[in-house]
């Protein structure tokens, strides 16, 4: 009978371990937030030098959406289209903050950007604002946008 019992409470034990969820390591999280800075970082560098049409398409993952002008533009398809006339290299931006989930799945950032450009009388104009990013690690490792 002490057998059983020992067995049970072993299984127990047992059933309750697995069930247990293990918070990553604080460096783990730090490491994740830092491929996401750096990915944010080659992003608007890539914007700066290449335009925004073939930075956006760069970064952004096959079901991104982006929101502009109080519209939704879905997928890379849709962001392509959109993008296809935007070879503006005035965008720069720099978050502000960044946070990971626990999983490492997804991150965020947001922070101000500049968007420097000619109006219509060709004088150099500005616009500024506030962003929000969301990424999402892809399967190689590497982080895309999925919102923006």
């Amino acid at each position: 009978m002490k057998i059983i019992n020992v067995c049970s409470v072993l299984a127990m034990v047992l059933l309750m371990a697995c069930g247990q969820t293990q918070e990553p390591l604080p460096q783990v999280l730090e490491t994740w937030k830092q491929q996401i800075a750096d990915s944010e970082a080659a992003f608007a560098q890539m914007a700066k030098e290449e335009g925004m049409n073939k930075a956006f398409l760069a970064y952004a993952a096959e079901d991104a959406v982006l929101m502009r002008n109080n519209q939704l533009i879905e997928g890379k398809q849709g962001i392509a289209d959109f993008m296809q006339n935007q070879t503006s290299k005035g965008l720069a931006w720099k978050p502000e903050f960044i946070e990971v989930s626990k999983s490492g799945d997804l991150g965020y950032t947001y922070g101000y950007y500049t968007f420097s450009y000619e109006d219509a009388e060709g004088n150099p104009a500005e616009a500024k604002g506030v962003f929000h990013t969301v990424w999402k690690r892809q399967e190689d490792g590497s982080w895309k946008f999925v919102w923006d």
